[in-house]
This record gives structure tokens, sequence and C-alpha cells, in this order.
């Protein structure tokens, strides 16, 4: 096993953690979060499975900053340069919320290295999301990040001006979102399986969307709110499986 390495990766060091042996199988935590806060519970579950590559993107966990927005093609792009340090030539993917579009930009533009892709909670257009969404988010500050994710990232000995950074950063992209262009994911030739939750922030209307544009793609729409079906930020119920049971889904979907 290996564990808290870095690599420079287009102008930042980049956190990585190997877990496991086996085929490599990339995760890609969400927004304002890092390796532990999104993957803790199924990383074990994962790992006796498959070699993971848990990954830190630009500006959160222990990866450091660039001068630069955050962009999901750029966040591919690191990924996929790591990937080639490491001489990984193919991988799953699984990528959750921010994440997720991550992966989904690694699966349209870098298709060489995409064996098969999970995506989590991941719209591709504006509407996908719930109502409210980015309204909300234009008057969102640092008090409204949930207090795990912040002590989550102060805890790695990062200081209250990363943080800030992170956030400023991470809701900016946001804003800025552009809807994708439907081509891009009919052009998609890895098999995607999408997963959804009831009551996320993206709508599972919208995955159904998604699903009907991706050539080779399964759906999955699990009950609980953003997160909870894999336990990011403490977000599951208290004593729910839900988080196994969605490891052991993943896990089907790689190996079939």
């Amino acid at each position: 096993m290996e564990k808290g390495k870095y690599a420079d990766v287009n102008g930042i060091k980049m956190y990585y953690e190997i877990h496991g042996e086996g085929k490599p199988l990339v995760l890609i935590h969400g927004g304002g979060s890092n390796i532990e806060t999104t993957f803790g519970r199924t990383m074990p579950l994962f790992a006796k499975y498959f070699k993971v590559i848990a990954v830190e993107l630009q500006a959160h966990g222990r990866t450091t900053d660039r001068n630069a927005p955050e962009t999901f093609e750029q966040d591919a792009k690191d990924v996929v340069d790591l990937l080639k340090q490491l001489k990984i030539d193919k991988a799953f993917i699984f990528g959750f919320s921010n994440g997720g579009s991550t992966a989904l930009q690694i699966a349209i533009r870098h298709s060489e290295i995409a064996d098969k892709i999970v995506v989590a909670s991941v719209a591709y257009k504006r509407e996908g999301f719930a109502d409210g969404f980015f309204e909300g988010l234009k008057n969102a500050t640092l008090k409204d990040m949930p207090q795990p994710f912040q002590d989550a990232f102060l805890k790695l000995g990062n200081d209250a001006g990363a943080l800030q950074n992170m956030f400023n950063k991470d809701k900016q992209r946001m804003l800025d979102f552009m809807d994708w262009h439907e081509g891009d994911l009919k052009r998609i030739t890895a098999p995607v399986l999408i997963i959804n939750t009831d009551k996320d922030v993206v709508l599972p209307e919208h995955s159904i969307k998604i699903l009907r544009l991706i050539p080779n793609a399964q759906l999955i729409i699990l009950p609980g709110m953003h997160g909870a079906f894999i336990d990011e930020g403490g977000a599951a119920a208290k004593g729910s499986k839900l988080p196994e049971l969605a490891a052991e889904l993943v896990k089907e979907f790689l190996n079939s």
C-alpha cells in the first residue's frame, strides 16, 4: 500500500493515495471535499477488489492551487496526466458531484484512458439542477459551507485563507457553469454508470436525459439526499447500509 504521495502536475503539487491491488480505479471527490470526506467509507470497500488511486484536485485537500480558475476540463487533464506519470494506460473512473463532471470530461476528452466510468450527481445543463440552486449560490458565503467539510480541510493543516480560496473558486466555477453540448455526451465510447438520488441537487429527470444521450449507459436512482449513498460528509442516515450496497453495485458494473 502506498499513501500520501505528491506529483508535479501542470503547475500544481497533486496529492494522491494508492490502496489495494487489481485493475486501477480512480476516485475523484466532490467540490469542497477531499478523499476522506467523499470516499472515507467506501474507499476501503473498493480497495478489496481494485487498485484504488484516490486524488485531490486543484486547491482541494492537500493539493496546491494555481493562479487560474478551476475548470472541469483542467481537472480532467490533471487526473489524466497524473495517471500517465504513474504509467497507467487504462483505468476505471468514479467521480462524485463535481468529480463526476470531471470524470465525464475524461470520457469526452481523454477517451483512450477511460475504461468504464461511474458518475454520480452530475448535470450537463443548468436546468438539471434543482430549482433555486444557482440563485442560492449567488449569495452563498463560507458560513453556508457545511462545517464537517470546513473542519476536514483545516484538519489537513490548511489555513483559513486557503479554505476561503477553495470556497471562492468552487462557487465561481458553478456560477460560470455553461451548458455542455449534447454531441459531446453522444460521442462517449466508454460504458457509463450514472448514479443519482431521489432528493439530490441534480434532478432525477435530468439523469434520465444523460442516460438517453450516452450510447452505452446505465442508470441507478437511489434514495436519499446528495451524497447519502456513499456517506459523503456523514450524509447517510445512522445505521444505513446504503454505502455498502452502492459500493457493491459499482463493483458489479465495473467487473461486468
